[in-house]
């Protein structure tokens, strides 16, 4: 059985090729497992078609409520002519089950790094972007949560504290310093009362997306959450040249609460400290520490604790 922290020691090549045979698909025996530590990824072969790709769920991340909310939110985009990999559907679901895991399989879709300093892509990925928020903002998700302070803040901070990862030494300056970054955001936040959340992508960044020689397409919607229009926007943007030329082409299609701008860098922040509760949420599975050793390293913890210092200063003084 499958424990915490081996979440995966079920999920052997067999399993998985058992597993997507459970649907009705004829597999080839082919498994290559893809990049991914949340969740496991794998690209099956099949039987005289293409590959398709597995996507088995870490247990007790998501509710099954939630995951369907996010398939359906990929249904909804590919409907409206988005260019998303979304689920495949096996007798009327999109969840599968097998013995205790839960997947789901999807068309292969390879693709290239976008070049994000090019002006045609950036605008070309903001004129995308309104078009996903405008069908995001049709609906609400009722099981995947908010980005907000309680999510990315709170209670990735509770978990680095009680983590052994973090040097005792530096556990009172860090507790200190994510109390003061907590109401410095909060403050920011209240500054832009009745800034709309909608359903968005979540993860928005440029690993995410894969450039093809029709265009880009969105991969990926694991982090899909409601929030700001413009979570989705500042992850894409290199530099503020780029944010810039995003909304150019998002105006051309949705209009946007400049408001929100004011939001990119408490996001920035929130970003930086829910990766480190990640990390060590997660130390006991064994991919971790091969994927992360530098979390084991109280330097490591030194430059990320600095960093959020400078991150409050900043906040403080703007």
């Amino acid at each position: 059985m499958a424990t915490t922290a081996t979440p995966y020691a079920q999920l052997s090549p067999d399993a998985v090729l058992a597993a997507v045979e459970s649907a009705g698909v004829a597999t080839d025996g082919r498994v290559l497992a893809l990049n991914s530590f949340e969740n496991r990824v794998y690209q099956i072969g099949v039987e005289d078609d293409l590959p398709l790709v597995a996507k088995f769920y870490r247990g007790g991340r998501w509710s099954d409520a939630a995951i369907r909310e996010e398939h359906a939110f990929a249904l909804e985009l590919a409907a409206a002519e988005l260019p998303v990999v979304a689920p495949l559907v096996f007798a009327d679901s999109t969840l599968l089950h097998y013995s205790q895991f839960r997947f789901a399989l999807y068309p292969r879709q390879g693709g290239r790094a976008p070049e994000l300093e090019s002006v045609e892509n950036l605008m070309w990925m903001g004129r995308l972007l309104a078009r996903l928020h405008g069908v995001g903002s049709r609906d609400v998700f009722h099981a995947r949560g908010t980005l907000d302070r309680a999510n990315l803040i709170q209670m990735p901070s509770k978990a680095v504290l009680t983590s052994p990862l973090m040097p005792p030494t530096s556990r009172d300056r860090y507790a200190r310093t994510i109390d003061v970054l907590d109401a410095l955001i909060a403050a920011r936040f209240a500054a832009v009362d009745g800034v709309r959340n909608l359903r968005l992508h979540g993860d928005c960044h440029a690993g995410n997306v894969l450039w093809t020689d029709s265009g880009p397409h969105f991969v990926d919607l694991d982090d899909a959450r409601m929030g700001p229009a413009v979570q989705d926007l500042w992850m894409l943007a290199p530099s503020p040249r780029a944010l810039d030329l995003l909304l150019e082409g998002y105006a051309e299609f949705r209009d946007f609460d400049r408001r929100e701008l004011t939001l990119v860098e408490p996001l920035r922040v929130m970003r930086q400290i829910h990766y480190a509760g990640w990390i060590a949420q997660r130390w006991d599975d064994p991919a971790f520490p091969r994927a992360f050793p530098f979390a084991a390293e109280a330097g490591w913890w030194e430059r990320h604790l600095n960093d959020l210092q400078e991150a409050a200063g900043s906040l403080d003084a703007a």
